[in-house]
């Protein structure tokens, strides 16, 4: 089930209170969040294809199966 388009609308950088939009994320980068994650699931591989990117600081938020993870230490680099 994709992120709830009522919950985009709403959502913003935590660290800049910025608009945020939905991006897809590079095969590589998903990858890496994959295995990032995969120890916080049980039964089931994380599914990481989009992040959500501030339109002021850069920043990329992953959405890992569906779930925004909207933590400052989280984000992927604002260098993209």
């Amino acid at each position: 089930m994709p992120v709830d388009p009522q919950l985009l609308e709403i959502l913003v950088c935590p660290a800049c209170k910025s608009d945020v939009e939905l991006v897809p994320l590079p095969p590589e980068e998903c990858a890496m969040l994959v295995e990032r994650y995969r120890e916080k699931f049980r039964d089931e591989v994380p599914d990481v294809r989009e992040g959500l990117r501030c339109s002021a600081c850069n920043r990329v938020y992953p959405i890992v199966s569906d779930i925004p993870v909207m933590l400052v230490d989280e984000a992927l680099p604002a260098a993209r």
